[in-house]
């Protein structure tokens, strides 16, 4: 746990989550994907409403739990571009999706390794990155989020402590350093403005420079 398990407890108690919610998070578990705490999910939401973004890529869709909070989010008549490797992902976050009452057309899922997708996406044409997929590809996939976000856009990088291996030197795993590399390029960049969010596994929160 990266805080007290009491505090992360209540924090999780406090952001309600409706049926939808609970059984994308079953689903989940029969997957074997780890989604973000429902504390984390709020306060993703709660950054996706002040932000209003239009358009969003979302990497690493899961069972589109990460999802639908973004979409409850963001400006109703947004487009959410989610990536995974994975297609049985991709049709169990279709059917949340769904169950959630977005239209077809506000999601758009591409089926693919994410840095070969990404490449291929405008640069500076999304509001708004969220990087939630494979750890040891983290620092890449923040190099192609400040591609991708106009000026003063966003971006989220979820699990960003690392189960709270980044605070502890010891630990070099190679998810671990990923993330920690990740860290520490945000913080050398002068023209990115960021907070790492001890919430559920960690949110680290950049505002790149306009």
């Amino acid at each position: 746990m990266t805080i007290d398990p009491a505090i992360e407890a209540f924090a999780d108690d406090f952001a309600r989550e409706d049926e939808v919610l609970l059984a994308a998070r079953d689903t989940a578990d029969d997957l074997g994907v780890e989604p973000l705490t429902p504390g984390a999910g709020a306060a993703l939401t709660v950054l996706t409403m002040a932000a209003h973004p239009k358009t969003i890529v979302e990497i690493g869709t899961g069972v589109g739990v990460s999802g639908i909070y973004l979409l409850r989010g963001m400006h109703p008549a947004g487009v959410l571009t989610t990536i995974d490797v994975e297609p049985e992902h991709h049709k169990a976050a279709r059917a949340s999706f769904m169950a959630a009452g977005f239209a077809p057309e506000r999601v758009r899922l591409i089926t693919g390794r994410a840095l070969d997708v990404l490449p291929r996406l405008t640069d500076g044409g999304y509001d708004l990155v969220l990087i939630d997929g494979k750890r040891t590809e983290f620092p890449a996939y923040l190099d192609e989020a400040r591609r991708l976000v106009r000026p003063g856009g966003m971006i989220v990088v979820a699990h960003a402590l690392a189960r709270g291996r980044v605070a502890d030197p010891a630990q070099r795993d190679p998810d671990t350093t990923a993330v920690r590399e990740a860290l520490r390029s945000v913080r050398r960049t002068e023209a990115e403005n960021s907070s790492l969010i001890p919430i559920g596994d960690g949110l680290l929160v950049v505002i790149v420079g306009g």
